[in-house]
């Protein structure tokens, strides 16, 4: 059974040589049409973007932060209530009055019940904040940490595409690494095949046609491990976009040495804003200095209004008839902060002790940032070198093999000569496919360092 399904994968594999790469997962027949996605880098991008775990949490982010805006700015706007209440006094308090008040003697007194059975009130109450510090240093702040969820959600954003970036041309160079493992397999099967009429005529030995099994059984286990490779890698892709293990996934784009070159050193206007983190971290600094001017407004003092308007009726029964008596006040409440323990004294020196980090944070981003761009042209420059040598270096053990199986078939040349030169043609092309990949991330780690991913 896992031969079979090997075998079905090794024919899709060889298939995708002469179309674009696809590595299909596990799926019925009758697969809708609506699971077959068909990618271009751009398109998986945005794909990624609408469908990834991660960036949809960080998009949730921001809509929690308007909420939590919401209530900041509640604080400010006027709170009304309204209430209403029905008490049955069960049993009524009696109350001693002086004998005199009832004419009686003195020094006696009389017990005498007040009040009705039921008393129903019913009211509203306002308030609103005419002067807090702490509430006005919210209102400011809003817009600082809606932009901050903001840009803590692009740079998810930016790691996710990187890490789409990497796997998409990953898959992409193993199309030519798995058309160079073909190759070698059909020049080895064309050898054996030519050595085995030479071992039939008496001119090669059968020897030399075990040593090509041997490549051969090497090559193809070579092939077996990359098609495994490349099925996870596509099974990864599809995590890292949202997307269904059970849909088709088929990528569209190829590359080329020119595309890698394709234009992305620069000159000297990069500037720190251009990395979203650099601006996320910013932001913090600026809630983080929001935070110590609303512990200085704790000390200073607030100041409210409240009012309120009700109605009260006491009855033996529950009619809610008679008369209907009201109250209502007006007030202005001044608060005045005097002293608290020294806590606001410490929690002003505490925010200000964050906003010191925030700085020396700020300071160290920068120096990494600058590290980073640096060590990302030095890494793509000696990628593109690397990469231009390696492919003249397989182009030239071509050259070489083509020679040495002349010099073979006309009987001048010997079996270890030919497979002297196979070993270093595959050498050759491992290390190219190895180099052309490294100038991929090269120059996907240049464009993120630069802010330009």
């Amino acid at each position: 059974m896992v031969l079979a399904k090997n075998n079905v994968a090794r024919a899709q594999v060889a298939d995708s040589l002469e179309r674009p790469v696809s590595v299909n997962s596990p799926v019925k027949a009758d697969l809708p049409e609506d699971a077959v996605h068909r990618f271009s880098l751009e398109e998986a991008l945005q794909y990624g973007q609408q469908h990834n775990t991660q960036v949809k949490n960080a998009l949730l982010d921001i809509l929690i932060q308007e909420q939590s805006n919401r209530q900041v700015a509640a604080a400010a706007l006027p709170s009304v209530t309204a209430s209403g209440s029905i008490t049955d006094n069960l049993k009524l308090q009696t109350v001693l009055l002086p004998g005199e008040f009832m004419q009686q003697p003195a020094g006696t007194f009389v017990p005498v019940t007040f009040g009705t059975t039921y008393n129903t009130t019913a009211g509203v109450d306002a308030n609103q904040v005419l002067f807090d510090g702490q509430v006005f240093i919210g209102l400011k702040a809003r817009r600082t940490s809606m932009d901050w969820k903001k840009a803590q959600a692009d740079v998810t954003k930016e790691n996710i595409r990187t890490n789409i970036y990497k796997i998409y041309y990953q898959l992409v160079v193993s199309r030519t690494q798995m058309g160079l493992i073909q190759a070698n397999i059909d020049r080895i099967s064309k050898l054996k095949h030519d050595t085995q009429l030479m071992y039939e005529n008496g001119v090669a030995e059968k020897l030399d046609i075990d040593k090509s099994d041997v490549q051969l059984t090497n090559l193809e286990t070579e092939k077996q491990k990359l098609l495994v490779t490349i099925a996870n890698g596509y099974n990864g892709l599809k995590i890292l976009l949202g997307m269904p293990i059970s849909d088709k996934l088929i990528l569209t784009d190829t590359l080329s040495e020119d595309q890698i070159k394709s234009g992305i050193l620069v000159g000297n206007d990069f500037n720190y804003n251009q990395r979203n983190d650099y601006k996320a971290l910013q932001l913090s600094r600026k809630l983080d200095a929001f935070n110590v001017k609303r512990y200085k407004y704790s000390k200073i003092p607030t100041l409210n209004l409240a009012a309120s308007y009700s109605k009260q009726n006491q009855q033996n029964d529950l009619s809610f008839a008679g008369d209907w008596f009201t109250s209502s006040f007006i007030s202005l409440r001044l608060n005045i902060p005097l002293f608290s323990g020294f806590s606001k004294n410490a929690q002003i020196k505490q925010a200000g002790f964050e906003l010191l980090k925030a700085d020396n944070q700020l300071f160290n981003l920068r120096q990494t940032i600058d590290n980073e761009i640096q060590t990302a042209k030095n890494n793509f420059s000696s990628a593109i070198s690397i990469m231009d040598y390696q492919k003249k270096n397989m182009e030239l053990a071509q050259k070489v093999y083509d020679q040495t199986k002349k010099k073979y078939e006309v009987g001048a040349g010997s079996q270890t000569e030919i497979n002297t030169a196979q070993t270093d043609l595959k050498a050759a092309q491992t290390n190219y496919i190895s180099a052309l990949y490294d100038a991929v991330i090269a120059k996907v780690d240049f464009l993120k360092a630069t802010g330009k991913l």
